[in-house]
């Protein structure tokens, strides 16, 4: 697999369970060494966390014995109290910031853990199915407030996602990864905030088609195998 994202992007990947999207963002994240080739940031090997990234998860993991501020604080070592506030303004808990964990929602929990991400001001977000076990509506509150930090901040956003809508919503580029290689790499040509016009439901159809067209090759192979 060969994969080149330039800074400022918003790329989302994309495809079946098991077949390697997760695996992927852990490689860039530098939790896991590659077993063979190389994974590169700013043009120097990754080899672990850099102090400029970060990564959200579809567990808020929070410490629940920490307020909504002091949670957001880790990410800066726990030291700048007026960041940590200003962060947890920018996703529209500033009055919540002396709050347990225990007592917020799933979305707001999920906005403080966006709040310490983006409070270490990072380069490079890496999003693993953070939106995941939210529920409808605040699915899409979090993907405006998502793409609206991400427009003002200019970090590098990559999130892995089973949703191609919500791929489609968000990222200016999607990656269907098939069996631990890159099926399609689609350029999103749709002006921002996104409509779900016919346009939109074009990307998605080429998308789902795509997924779909290569489940049904796999099914007549495992049929094949079967009538021999």
């Amino acid at each position: 697999m060969e994969l080149d994202v330039p800074a400022g992007q918003f790329v989302a990947i994309v495809g079946r369970s098991g077949c390697g999207k997760s695996t992927l963002l852990r490689l860039i994240a530098g939790l896991d060494a590659p077993s063979s080739g190389s994974v590169s940031l700013d043009g120097e090997p990754v080899a672990g966390i850099g102090d400029r990234t970060r990564m959200l998860f579809q567990d808020a993991r929070l410490l629940p014995w920490k307020s909504a501020l002091d949670n957001v604080r880790v990410a800066s070592g726990g030291t700048d109290r007026a960041q940590a506030q200003r962060a947890l303004e920018q996703v529209g808990l500033g009055d919540r910031a002396d709050e347990w964990p225990g007592v917020l929602s799933g979305g707001q929990r999920q906005r403080v853990a966006l709040a310490r991400a983006l409070g270490g001001q990072p380069g490079l977000l890496l999003l693993d199915e953070p939106l995941g076990a939210l529920d409808a509506l605040t699915r899409i509150e979090m993907q405006q407030l998502i793409e609206r930090l991400w427009r003002e901040q200019g970090f590098t956003a990559v999130l892995v996602t089973h949703d191609v809508s919500e791929a489609v919503a968000l990222a200016d580029r999607v990656i269907l990864i098939e069996e631990g290689r890159i099926g399609l790499d689609l350029d999103i040509r749709l002006d921002r905030p996104r409509e779900h016009d016919s346009s939109f439901a074009h990307y998605e159809r080429t998308i789902l088609d795509r997924i779909l067209e290569r489940d049904a090759e796999a099914d007549r192979r495992r049929e094949q195998v079967y009538t021999i």
